[in-house]
């Protein structure tokens, strides 16, 4: 089997078990989660994949190639953060399935990093063969100390971005680093339309002073910008896989052609005529194509290397027919969502908000009667999304998580894991959907007995972060980075922390994740019109988890004496869990904040409760969104709330 057969046939090697020798031993379902390697047999938990005859096959084809170390990433060639099953290469090797995470294998060694949030789930799916990365060292630095004298690094070019392939010539000569170019498989995808957009219109504006070719590498960009279409290949995300090319008077779009329908064809070509029509090219002939057009005088091609893979960056020389910027004009201008991409967007969390509400109030009636888990839970919730409008499943696979494995920031159920849902311990479930106008994801944690004070404590501390954030008041202009604190604060003043982000862009029936909006260093900076989550979160290990998850939209905001100050308006609109709220560690502006926002679930939501005719709903809905009287107060609902509540709906 080679090199490029082995990473993308999965069918080309057996997993059977190894038998002989020091073998591990794989335990049966419902024994402990974690892997304990130190043990003689070493114990598997039934959740760990045996890669030993992978990892064989892999070294074998190395050797020929004269490859010491082999860099396997958890992303595809549009460097994506979900990817489809057929570019699972590091989940197919490793077994660990967690979306972010690189592996290096050499002949005597096999090695997983990966953040903290994935920590206790690489332990649960990788076997013995594996070592976990936890102290931190950097890959670079590790394979300086690993190579031999002579020996070569190997990648595939096609997933590594421009800045990532740098990083590492940094520390490697050229004849150390060999590229292993991918085999582009098909994939059957339809393709559909949502609302129309003046996208194009500002990518011109933009692009005319700075050069006269642009190449696009992140497929989305282009389907959900440029074209305004979308695709199946990837799950949960409307995506399908291509390249565009586009020039002042000329644009390529490089797509598997078998799968363009003729009214596809008819939608790419209105409006336009001669050059200035969609050409259509194979998708497989996308280096072939740019090189052929770098041959012609006068070529600039402007490139975004935060998502241009190196395999079509290397083609662009000499270097004066470069000009490079850390982000393509596409991600940064559908950054900012127009009027009519605001409005939809908002409509959809309001029906979203509907299906999260129906899931809790059937939580807290069938919790207490044992039935329920993890994955019925995840279900159930699936299905309240797929009876609202213009629904389209869900944005990512629901994390439904109760107890310890609520820890796991992104832990999700599955036969094998999933735990019964109980009220003695917090239930935390993050989950989204897509919708033709516009696409969801929100965090509740909820305790349905009596939680601890310090469960209650560190609740409220990480809602208090969530309002920080969320009523700030900033400069437009201002990066993420420089605010993300706020959402830290209350936890550190007591020496807790969290060791995932605080947020992250969204966009209009497109991914759940949209870069590069957020709190990261290497966010762009907030503009009016910009939808971002807020999502502080507390995490205890094998005892519980606690995320608080909004969507919000950067809004103008008065101030007293200056102009051009935003703030965030949340679209987000369920009520949290008034049971884990200790209001004694509330400001008073932090209650005024709450109490504003439920008003407006009251009054955005409720109509559109009362017009799906879900009286229990609306009830649940009016008894959390009570107001609370102050800080300090009691957060139990006065008998004059309960009545105005019923009165509401009668």
């Amino acid at each position: 089997v080679s090199l490029k057969q082995l990473l993308w046939c999965p069918a080309c090697v057996s997993s059977r078990v190894i038998t002989g020798g020091r073998h591990a031993v794989w335990a049966e379902e419902g024994s402990g989660s974690e892997r304990n390697c130190s043990a003689i047999p070493p114990y598997l938990p039934p959740t760990a994949v045996n890669t030993t005859l992978r990892i064989r096959d892999l070294r074998a084809s190395m050797i020929p190639l004269n490859i010491s170390a082999y860099i396997i990433p958890a992303t595809d060639a549009h460097l994506s953060e979900y990817i489809a099953p057929r570019d699972a290469r590091l989940a197919w090797m490793s077994g660990f399935t967690g979306s972010a995470g690189t592996a290096v294998i050499t002949q005597n060694k096999a090695v997983l990093w990966t953040d903290s949030r994935y920590w206790i789930q690489a332990e649960r799916q990788i076997d013995c063969n594996w070592e976990l990365e936890r102290d931190g060292e950097d890959i670079t630095n590790w394979l300086i100390l690993e190579i031999p004298e002579g020996g070569q690094v190997g990648f595939d070019p096609f997933l590594f971005s421009v800045g990532e392939q740098t990083e590492l010539t940094k520390y490697f000569p050229t004849n150390k680093i060999l590229s292993i170019h991918q085999i582009i498989m098909k994939k059957k995808i339809s393709q559909n339309y949502t609302t129309q957009s003046h996208l194009m219109q500002e990518i011109f504006s933009e692009f005319f002073c700075k050069t006269q070719a642009k190449q696009l590498s992140l497929c989305f960009s282009i389907f959900s910008g440029l074209f305004n279409l979308r695709g199946n290949d990837i799950p949960f995300n409307p995506f399908f896989y291509s390249y565009t090319l586009l020039s002042m008077d000329e644009i390529w779009l490089f797509v598997h052609i078998e799968r363009i329908t003729e009214e596809l064809k008819v939608y790419l070509n209105t409006s336009c005529y001669h050059s200035y029509c969609v050409q259509l090219l194979e998708y497989s002939s996308v280096r072939t194509y740019l090189q052929s057009y770098l041959q012609r005088p006068s070529v600039r091609v402007w490139v975004g290397t935060e998502y241009t893979n190196q395999a079509l960056y290397e083609l662009i020389t000499p270097e004066d027919k470069l000009l490079t910027t850390t982000y393509s004009p596409v991600l940064t201008t559908k950054a900012v969502k127009d009027a009519t991409e605001q409005r939809i967007l908002k409509e959809a969390h309001i029906r979203d908000a509907v299906a999260v509400m129906q899931l809790l109030v059937w939580l807290e009636k069938k919790v207490p009667e044992g039935t329920e888990t993890e994955l019925t839970a995840a279900h159930f919730v699936d299905q309240c999304r797929s009876k609202q409008k213009n629904s389209r499943g869900p944005s990512f696979e629901t994390i439904s998580a109760s107890g310890a494995n609520a820890a796991l920031a992104h832990y999700s159920p599955s036969n094998e894991t999933a735990r019964k849902l109980s009220v003695d311990e917090m239930y935390l479930v993050d989950s989204g959907g897509q919708y033709l106008d516009g696409t969801t994801d929100i965090t509740r944690t909820v305790h349905w007995g009596k939680p601890t004070d310090f469960q209650k404590e560190a609740y409220t501390r990480v809602l208090m972060g969530n309002i920080e954030i969320s009523r700030s008041v900033f400069p437009a202009g201002t990066r993420g980075v420089n605010m993300e604190m706020l959402g830290r604060r209350a936890l550190w003043e007591v020496g807790l922390n969290y060791g995932h982000g605080t947020g992250h862009g969204l966009g209009n029936y497109f991914g759940v994740h949209e870069w590069p909006v957020g709190f990261q260093s290497n966010n762009i900076p907030f503009q009016e019109g910009m939808f971002t989550s807020i999502e502080p979160g507390y995490y205890k290990e094998n005892d519980f988890g606690i995320r608080i998850e909004d969507i919000a939209v950067t809004v103008p905001a008065t101030t007293k004496h200056g102009n051009n100050y935003l703030t965030f308006e949340t679209v987000s609109l369920v009520p949290y869990d008034r049971k884990l709220i200790n209001t004694s560690l509330l400001s008073p502006e932090q209650v005024h904040w709450l109490n504003k926002y439920y008003e407006s679930i009251r009054s955005v939501v409720g109509p559109e409760l009362e017009r799906q005719a879900l009286k229990e709903e609306y009830d649940w809905m009016m008894k959390h969104t009570a107001p609370f009287l102050s800080a300090g107060a009691s957060a139990v609902i006065s008998s004059v709330t309960l009545l105005v509540t019923i009165l509401g709906w009668l």
